[in-house]
């Protein structure tokens, strides 16, 4: 038993350096790639930590307040979505095919093949801070621009076995509030806590709704930017997020997007 809690601490301790190890690197190289474009990526990065982030350094939100970085809260946040190597892994699960009309997730079920937890802009060095209820699906939080941020999320947990959803269309959210505001919904084929964020915007509604979002116009995106050439592995789905941001796609500003407070209710996730 011992043995089990020392190595699992380990394990830990080496997921949560690597985490810092590269966000520190991603703040220290900013200052180094200030002429990159802020359009989207020419091909798909290999390090996109290194990449400056859209809209750094030369918009009107880049001249800010300054608050102190929250180091704790990054720990604990980047700490959940993070998969062990293979090697440390269980016996692999197979693949759950999930076909249309599947419920996806859904609030306080015991179906639900995985949770939600935040993943705010703590994670670049922001101050925006959020919370998600997995009991009711409520999801709020403050979004500020301190520290040169702007966004909130919430991110699945790690996924047992891969989703196959290559049956399925797309993705329909059963939603109450957001008070119109322009959300994200990521889809992600691979288990990279940077890789493509297979990515569709919406308006939420006023009341409660549905918001259906096809496979086939997801954007392939990465911090934001779109990055070219990539084919969607619906057969392969490993995660699901849902973001709050200033930012649209390769630097260009949200225009359903407004600092402080906001809320929004996740009543179900539906395979279509």
């Amino acid at each position: 038993m011992s043995l089990r809690i020392s190595y699992g601490a380990a394990l830990l301790f080496i997921c949560l350096s690597f985490a810092l190890m590269k966000t520190a690197t991603s703040f220290a190289s900013k200052n180094l790639l200030n002429q990159n474009t802020d359009r989207g990526w020419k091909t798909r990065p290999s390090f996109p930590e290194l990449g400056r982030q859209p809209g750094e350094g030369n918009n009107a939100q880049s001249k800010n307040e300054k608050v102190p970085w929250d180091g704790m809260r990054f720990l604990q946040q980047s700490s959940k979505f993070f998969t062990p190597p293979r090697l440390f892994q269980k016996k692999d699960e197979g693949t759950k095919v999930v076909n249309p009309g599947d419920t996806l997730w859904e609030p306080s079920s015991a179906n639900n093949l995985f949770s939600f937890a935040p993943l705010d802009d703590v994670v670049m060095g922001g101050a925006s801070k959020s919370n998600f209820d997995n009991e009711t699906g409520n999801w709020r939080g403050f979004v500020t621009s301190a520290n040169n941020g702007g966004f909130v999320g919430i991110r699945s947990t790690p996924f047992s076995q891969a989703l196959d959803m290559k049956n399925c269309n797309g993705i329909e959210l059963r939603l109450k509030g957001g008070n119109r505001k322009r959300f994200k919904f990521v889809v992600r084929d691979s288990t990279d806590f940077n890789g493509v964020c297979w990515t569709s915007s919406f308006d939420a509604p006023s009341l409660l709704n549905r918001v259906r979002l096809p496979f086939k116009k997801q954007v392939p995106t990465i911090f934001a930017r779109t990055v070219p050439n990539q084919v969607f592995g619906s057969n392969n789905v490993l995660g699901f997020q849902v973001a709050y941001s200033k930012f649209e796609y390769d630097g260009d500003l949200n225009p359903n997007f407004s600092l402080g407070d906001f809320s929004l209710q996740i009543i179900e996730i539906v395979a279509c």
